[in-house]
């Protein structure tokens, strides 16, 4: 179901990522895809991000697609560069890079919505779409 590679010194909440792949990939009537995830640095997603979106700057999450038959896809995030959303109340105890387990849920849901074929960036309408789908799993965690 999902494969959870953490190359950061990031504690992860392996049991909540596992989860939130189920409902979303089940909600949307993939449950038996295998993804794999990935926690990288900031310098590392900035090199993914440059070579494979021509954007040579640090983001919070990547989706690649894979379909290799093995696995549905591969998403990256970079805690580091995962902020707060503005509707968010949970905070964290500690140091401002360390995200809120909510953010994180969102950008990994936001990651499995483009495998799944959603894009904010193709209208308005789109953006309003994947936005509601995030809100609706983000609810669900």
């Amino acid at each position: 179901m999902i494969e959870i590679n953490n190359l950061t010194r990031f504690r992860v909440d392996k049991k909540l990522f596992t989860g939130i792949a189920k409902k979303v990939l089940k909600g949307e009537n993939k449950g038996t895809e295998t993804l794999s995830l990935a926690f990288v640095n900031k310098e590392e997603i900035k090199k993914l991000n440059k070579k494979y979106r021509g954007k040579n700057k640090p983001t919070d999450v990547l989706s690649f697609e894979i379909g290799d038959g093995r696995l549905f896809g591969e998403i990256v995030i970079c805690p580091e560069m995962v902020k707060p959303d503005k509707s968010s109340t949970e905070h964290f105890d500690g140091p401002a890079t360390i995200p809120a387990e909510r953010d994180l849920a969102r950008v990994f849901i936001h990651g499995i919505l483009h495998l799944l074929g959603y894009d904010h960036e193709k209208s308005k309408a789109e953006e309003t779409k994947m936005q509601s789908k995030e809100d609706f799993y983000l609810n669900k965690v």
